[in-house]
């Protein structure tokens, strides 16, 4: 078990409501995968920033972590999970995860076809989203130099 995990330390997760918020999860995603993972600026801020709903996760009031979902032609896509290193370790991810999972329900209508939730897991994330059921499928793939999986899974 990580030792990090033993330490317990809160975690606010919310939905980003203004302009000020959004820079610190913008901020989050340079670092972690422009900065770190060697993503071009531009196939990681796109057109679909304002079409989605994005989430900031604070740990002692600190930006530690973001994530976003929107829809499109294919279901509701979770993307752009981005955790600082300093926070790696301490559920971030899971909080995030769990976050936006309440939010789609509470923002999608539960109707007769059940909503498919998709993402791009890359390879080392792939056992936090398993956590909530997500299954992969198809062969792994290339996504800006980082390998990765399709998982899904059904919202209800």
């Amino acid at each position: 078990m990580n030792s990090k995990m033993t330490l317990k330390i809160p975690i606010q997760v919310s939905l980003i409501t203004n302009e000020a918020d959004f820079v610190l999860a913008k901020k989050i995603r340079y670092q972690v995968f422009v900065e770190e993972q060697l993503v071009s600026s531009e196939d990681e801020f796109d057109e679909f920033e304002d079409s989605s709903r994005h989430f900031l996760a604070l740990q002692n009031n600190n930006p530690v972590g973001t994530a976003r979902w929107r829809k499109t032609e294919k279901g509701i896509k979770l993307e752009r999970f981005a955790v600082s290193e300093s926070a790696r370790g301490y559920g971030v991810g899971s909080a995030l995860v769990k976050a936006i999972l309440t939010d789609i329900q509470n923002n999608i209508p539960q109707e007769k076809d059940n909503p498919l939730l998709y993402l791009h897991g890359q390879v080392t994330a792939m056992k936090l989203y398993a956590k909530f059921g997500f299954e992969k499928v198809g062969d792994k793939f290339d996504e800006c130099s980082i390998q990765h999986y399709k998982m899904i899974r059904f919202l209800y």
